[in-house]
């Protein structure tokens, strides 16, 4: 099992995209990675966007360390913007950029990004909504399947979810690298 040892952080709220996140979630279970869901609050049932998934939280971000995590993934629907109320939502996520570990976001979930204060000269991509927001924010912004810029990767939506999780896997096994996009 390739990401054995690898602690990931998923991190939702309630309407978060049940795709962009049992996709990621299901995959890292299976090379090996110990995945943990993280909310507002831990033991929480959070409801999906489309209504066709419930998921509980494992850890709050009262408990949650950047420190213990290999990388943070951000799924889309509106469970980022959500998460953006949140002042701990918000550090956690600043707290994994300032590492230097994986943060990847797909959809609307650069928002979180944004407010964290980590996209100003970074090349990104994300849902078409969310695009101006990106530019104002500082953000080049492309329309690309997957976008990595340094320890930054994302994906416009649903479609772009295989390449998306390639992506992390490779990342996190070190068979590519986390690079200045171009």
């Amino acid at each position: 099992m390739p990401l054995q040892g690898k602690n990931i952080a998923i991190i939702i709220a309630n309407e978060f995209d049940e795709q962009e996140f049992r996709q990621p979630y299901e995959r890292l279970k299976e090379e090996g990675a110990n995945v943990v869901v993280i909310g507002v609050e831990a033991d929480q049932t959070l409801i999906g966007h489309h209504r066709q998934d419930e998921v509980a939280t494992d850890a709050s971000f009262d408990t949650a360390s950047p420190d213990d995590f290999d990388a943070v993934i951000i799924p889309g629907g509106y469970s980022p913007d959500k998460l953006r109320l949140s002042q701990k939502a918000v550090d956690f996520v600043h707290g994994i950029n300032q590492q230097g570990k994986l943060v990847a976001a797909i959809c609307h979930a650069p928002w979180l990004l944004i407010s964290a204060d980590i996209v100003r000269g970074k090349m990104l991509t994300s849902w078409p909504s969310v695009m101006i927001d990106l530019k104002n924010a500082g953000a080049v912004v492309v329309d690309r399947e997957v976008v990595i810029d340094g320890n930054i990767v994302t994906s416009r939506s649903v479609t772009d979810l295989p390449a998306f999780i390639q992506t992390i896997v490779n990342i996190l096994e070190g068979k590519a690298k986390m690079v200045k996009a171009s």
